[in-house]
């Protein structure tokens, strides 16, 4: 993919739309989370270090093409100052002649915000016109929400084609990484991969059985591969009516030589509550009256030697029920052994998804991990092997 960065680009004294992500959670008019608008700040100093004039474009919430008040980007302002250490500016509308003259009474050296993108209709229908309103407005197009780049809308697909177009670095960066991770990486591969339901990971699971050399199943997950292969689960949670499907995802794994793991000893309780009394049982010796919430110390050391023989690792969902000790062990351990091999350059892992940062932060080893992403559905939608369309709009 072709796409071009911000060292690609001549800035100087030109108007610059960054499309960024800062839907971040609000709460009594405050931002409560600052992770994305922080995670901004390295495009935004680079385009002013280049002498050009960031204006930032962004949706937040669901106003469904309509103004609502308090749906307002205005309230990311002081988080928004405080991150960039610059002055920036806010316009109420991000097209029309509001917007045009808060852009050409911008300063040099500072930024300007303009209003929420989803205010009009034609952003999420990515019409044509509101995406050349929008281009109106400056002379370069820098994506930086690759977060928000799984969605074909003006500001985020249209605006590409509009003017000349790069990605900034928090999309570069993410790009790299999975480039790293599944586009060209370093085998042998393996994908952890974990959660609650095999439903909502079918297309994961497919795309990854003949694109990587091991495949970890963890979580609520592991249980219905586990009663395919007609081992009594007790009372855990299943998708019985996916049993064939697990089935089928097996043999196609085989057939094109990608280990498939499970759990060998599980951990299970009565019931998942705090304080409940959990054993560590064989993976065909579940009680007909537990349910297992984790994996056993000897799926964790399987797992570890297969990180060992391996030179790049995806992981996406947890272990098990890492929201409760002692359940979360399994996950903390194997992410701590990940992390380890990392560190000793043995290991490139990149990792991605909701619960998967939350695990990791709990195991205190984002940091050491060789990428991180946040981006959610648009992480997940490329490890399924789709296109993105504001990712794809770059290649032009």
């Amino acid at each position: 993919m072709a796409w071009k960065t911000l060292d690609d680009m001549d800035l100087a004294g030109k108007v610059v739309l960054v499309r960024v992500d800062i839907n971040v959670p609000v709460a009594d008019g405050k931002v409560t989370d600052a992770t994305r608008i922080a995670k901004i700040a390295p495009t935004v100093h680079d385009i002013l270090a280049a002498g050009g004039k960031p204006v930032l474009i962004a949706h937040f919430g669901r106003p469904e093409g309509r103004p609502v008040p308090d749906l307002s980007l205005a309230v990311t302002l002081p988080a928004l100052r405080e991150a960039l250490g610059v002055p920036v500016h806010f316009a109420s509308d991000c097209i029309g002649g509001e917007a045009k003259k808060a852009v050409a009474a911008l300063p040099p050296g500072e930024v300007l915000l303009l209003e929420n993108t989803r205010f009009h209709a034609g952003e999420e229908s990515n019409d044509a016109m509101f995406a050349a309103s929008l281009g109106a407005l400056g002379e370069v197009y820098v994506n930086d929400a690759f977060s928000a780049s799984h969605r074909a809308h003006a500001s985020t697909e249209g605006l590409a084609h509009v003017l000349a177009a790069c990605a900034g670095r928090q999309m570069q960066a993410e790009l790299q990484a999975l480039s790293a991770a599944l586009g060209n990486p370093h085998h042998p591969v393996v994908a952890v991969v974990g959660g609650a339901k095999v439903s909502t990971k079918l297309d994961l699971l497919s795309n990854l059985v003949s694109r990587v050399d091991h495949l970890v199943i963890g979580g609520g997950m592991a249980n219905t591969f586990l009663a395919a292969q007609g081992l009594g689960i007790g009372r855990s949670r299943v998708e019985e009516d996916l049993a064939e499907t697990a089935r089928a995802i097996m043999e196609k794994a085989e057939s094109v030589g990608c280990a498939i793991h499970l759990p060998v000893d599980v951990v299970v309780a009565r019931e998942f509550a705090p304080g409940v009394s959990a054993q560590t049982v064989a993976a065909d010796a579940c009680p007909e009256d537990a349910m297992i919430l984790d994996a056993g110390e000897k799926t964790v050391a399987a797992i570890g030697e297969v990180f060992e023989g391996c030179r790049t690792l995806i992981w996406n969902g947890p272990l098990g029920a890492f929201e409760m000790p002692p359940f979360d062990a399994a996950t903390k351990a194997a992410a701590q052994k990940a992390a380890e091999l990392t560190r000793a350059g043995r290991l490139v892992s990149v990792a991605g998804g909701g619960d998967t940062v939350a695990a990791l932060n709990l195991a205190g080893v984002s940091d050491d991990f060789s990428y991180v992403s946040t981006a959610g559905g648009a992480f997940l939608e490329w490890m399924e092997g789709k296109v993105l369309p504001g990712v794809a709009a770059l290649d032009h």
